[in-house]
C-alpha cells in the first residue's frame, strides 16, 4: 500500500522553486525529507505546491503493481502539466526508476531526469544539471553504500516523525523485489541514530516511529549480535521523548532481550508491527520465510503474556503460491483465534524478477475473494477490540480539530494507517497529550472525553 504525501511549503518564491511529492512508504518519505533539506541548503525554494515550479521532484515507490500504477499516473499527470506550461521539468526519483533503470526513460519520455535510490544525496547537483541541460539525464549510484546521514525537513507533523535506523534487506523473501531495489541490509551507527533522535526531540518531536525494512535485524551487520534492544534502551534515555513506536519487526528475530526491553520501557509503546504474510508452513516455505506457523503463534502468545495490553499489527497476503483452500482456512482460523488488533490484508501481486512470480498460485479472482473473507473476519475482531475499550482511560496525542471534534491517537493507533480517536471537549491543546475515557464508537472510530466529562454509557451513531 502506498501513501501520497503532499509536502509542506518551506518558502514561496517562484524563482527556481522545486515542487516535491512523495509516494510510498515511511522509509521513502525520509529520503524525500533529506532531499528537501539538501535542496534548501543549496539555495532552492522547496514547496509541496507543484503548480508553477521550475522543477517537480517526484519520489516514487515501485514495490508492487498498485504502487507502480500510482507512480505512473502521477508521472503522466505532471507530463500534462508540463505540456500546459504549469511546471518546468520533471525529475522522477526512487524505487520505480531504480527497478526499471533500463526502460523508464524509453517508456516514459515525459521524464527529464531519473534518479535511483543510490543518488538521493546528489539531488542538488542533479537539479542544477537538469535546469541547465536540454538532454535527458539519469543518475544511478551504489544502492549498497552506507545509509545516508543527511539532515532533513520534517513533513509529517510538529510532534511526530519517522526515524530510519537501517536500509535495505537481506531476508530474500521469494515474493519481494526490495533487496534488488534497496540493496543489502545496512544499519546506521547507533550514535548517529541517538543524536538525530535527540535533535528531533529538541525541535519539538514527542513521538518517534522507528522504521526499517527489518527493525529486528538492526546491528547484525555492525557486530556479531543484533542490537535493537540496546538501541531502544539508549533512545529511552532521551529527556523529552514521550513515545517510541516500532514498525516492521521480523518475527523470527524477536528475542527475549527485545521483549524484555519493550515490556520494561514505558516510552516504548505497546504496539508492535510484525508482518507475517501467512501462517501455513508450506506457504511460508515457498515464500522463503524463516520459521514456521507454530513459531508465529507461539511468539504472539508470548508477547500477549509478557507485554500486558500489547496491540499487535501484521500484514497478511492472500493468493500466495502454495495457498490452497486448506492453507487459506488456516490463516482464517489464525485471525479468529489470535484476534490481531490491526491487520493489513493484501491480495498477492506477482512481481517480475521474483522467484514467486514463476510459481503456481491461485487465480487473481480467488485471491481477491479470500481477501474479502479475511476483511470480514478482521472487521469483527476490530469491533470486539473497540467495544472492549469502552470505559477505559487512555492517553491521546491530539493532532487537530475537524467537524466539531478534536482528533488524535493513543498508543494503539499508528499515524496514517489506524485512524483516530475523536475527542469531545473544549480548551484542548493541539499537538499535546490528554487523558480521555473512551465513551463510544462512531463509524468505526472511538470517541473519548476528559475523565471528568465522560458520560458513563455506551453509544453508537
Amino acid at each position: 500500500m502506498t501513501t501520497k504525501k503532499v509536502l509542506q511549503t518551506t518558502k514561496h518564491s517562484q524563482m527556481n522553486r522545486i515542487g516535491v511529492m512523495s509516494l510510498g512508504c515511511a522509509k521513502n518519505l525520509v529520503n524525500t525529507e533529506q532531499m528537501m533539506y539538501l535542496l534548501r541548503q543549496a539555495g532552492f525554494d522547496v514547496s509541496g505546491e507543484t503548480n508553477g515550479a521550475s522543477v517537480v521532484l517526484l519520489n516514487t515507490c515501485g514495490f508492487i503493481e498498485e504502487a507502480k500504477t500510482e507512480a505512473i499516473e502521477a508521472i503522466l499527470h505532471f507530463a500534462k502539466d508540463k505540456t500546459e506550461g504549469k511546471i518546468g521539468k520533471l525529475i522522477v526519483a526512487g524505487c520505480l526508476p531504480e527497478r526499471y533503470k533500463s526502460e523508464i526513460m524509453l517508456e516514459l519520455p515525459e521524464i527529464d531526469c531519473a534518479i535511483g535510490v543510490g543518488s538521493f544525496d546528489e539531488i542538488a547537483t542533479v537539479v542544477r544539471l537538469v535546469l541547465e541541460s536540454k538532454e535527458k539525464l539519469t543518475f544511478f549510484g551504489d544502492i549498497n553504500k552506507p545509509v545516508s546521514e543527511e539532515s532533513r525537513i520534517i513533513t509529517t507533523s510538529p510532534v511526530w516523525a519517522y526515524l530510519k535506523i537501517a536500509e535495505g534487506c537481506d531476508n530474500r523473501c521469494s515474493y519481494c523485489i526490495i533487496p534488488e531495489i534497496r540493496g543489502r541490509f545496512r544499519s546506521r551507527p547507533m550514535t548517529n541514530i541517538i543524536n538525530e533522535a535527540r535533535q528531533l526531540v529538541q525541535g519539538g518531536i514527542k513521538e518517534l516511529i522507528l522504521v526499517a525494512q527489518d527493525l529486528t535485524r538492526y546491528g547484525a551487520d555492525l557486530s556479531d549480535k543484533y542490537g535493537l534492544a540496546e538501541l531502544l534502551n539508549g533512545l529511552c534515555e532521551i529527556e523529552g521523548l514521550r513515545w517510541l513506536r516500532l514498525h516492521y519487526l521480523y518475527p523470527h528475530d524477536i528475542d527475549d532481550a527485545l521483549i524484555d526491553s519493550i515490556a520494561a520501557q514505558d516510552k516504548i509503546l505497546k504496539y508492535l508491527d510484525i508482518p507475517i504474510q501467512h501462517v501455513s508452513d508450506s506457504v511460508l516455505h515457498k515464500m522463503n520465510r524463516r520459521g514456521s506457523g507454530n513459531d508465529i503463534r507461539n511468539l504472539f502468545l508470548t508477547l500477549r503474556e509478557r507485554i500486558p495490553g500489547v496491540v499487535l499489527r501484521t500484514s497478511i497476503i492472500t493468493g500466495l503460491p502454495g495457498e490452497g483452500q486448506k492453507e487459506f482456512e488456516e490463516i482464517c482460523r489464525f485471525l479468529e483465534e489470535m484476534k490481531i488488533e490491526r491487520a493489513g490484508l493484501f491480495t498477492y501481486s506477482p512481481e517480475e524478477g521474483t522467484a514467486a512470480a514463476l510459481m503456481e498460485r491461485p487465480d487473481r479472482e480467488t485471491a481477491a475473494k479470500r481477501t474479502e473473507i479475511l476483511s470480514e473476519i478482521q472487521r469483527h475482531v476490530m469491533d470486539e477490540f473497540n467495544n472492549k475499550r469502552l470505559g477505559s482511560e487512555t492517553t491521546v496525542l491530539v493532532e487537530g480539530f475537524e467537524d466539531g471534534l478534536y482528533y488524535g491517537r493513543s498508543y494503539a493507533e499508528s499515524p496514517d494507517i489506524d485512524g483516530y480517536i475523536r475527542v469531545r471537549g473544549e480548551d484542548i491543546v493541539e499537538n499535546d497529550f490528554i487523558d480521555v475515557v473512551i465513551t463510544g464508537v462512531i463509524d468505526g472510530e472511538l470517541v473519548g472525553e476528559r475523565p471528568m466529562e465522560a458520560k458513563q454509557y455506551e453509544y453508537r451513531e
